[in-house]
């Protein structure tokens, strides 16, 4: 399934685009601090870890634009927003909030999602989009950073 977004297509991820997509993940993530930590894994191991474990594994959709590539990036797993990320110096042109209504057209009855609690920006899209805080841990994941889970529930 490819849908046109502008000039922008938003289509599935193919199984040879996992390192890609790791890269656009590390970019995103490594733009986002001091608001995200910053990863807590080295580059080549992020990029084997999309090319073998979530790439053809999830529901990964990307956002490439031509002349340019890959822009954005959402993994969808069992009802989880896994990862939203959009490329540096794209944020709040309207590509997330795009992702984020395919996630909801697709979804059951709820989707729930983690981002670190520092991460104000993020906080305020989620809840823009009709995602509620639902709770917080003082730092239960890798990078050791208090995070919030919020949650959609369709109408």
């Amino acid at each position: 399934m490819t849908e046109a977004m502008g000039e922008d297509a938003v289509r599935r991820a193919r199984i040879d685009e996992g390192e890609a997509v790791g890269d656009l993940w590390l970019r995103s993530r490594r733009a986002s601090v001091p608001a995200n930590p910053p990863p807590a894994y080295g580059d080549e191991e992020v990029r084997r870890h999309f090319a073998t474990q979530v790439v053809g594994s999830g529901e990964v959709w990307v956002v490439e634009r031509p002349g340019v590539g890959l822009i954005a990036m959402l993994v969808v797993d069992g009802g989880w927003i896994e990862h939203l990320m959009v490329a540096p110096g794209l944020s709040g042109t309207g590509i997330g909030s795009r992702l984020i209504e395919l996630a909801k057209s697709r979804a059951g009855a709820s989707l729930d999602l983690w981002t670190f609690q520092t991460n104000l920006g993020a906080r305020r899209f989620y809840e823009r989009h009709g995602f509620e805080a639902r709770e917080t841990t003082d730092g239960d994941n890798v990078e050791r950073a208090p995070d919030v889970r919020y949650r959609w529930e369709r109408g």
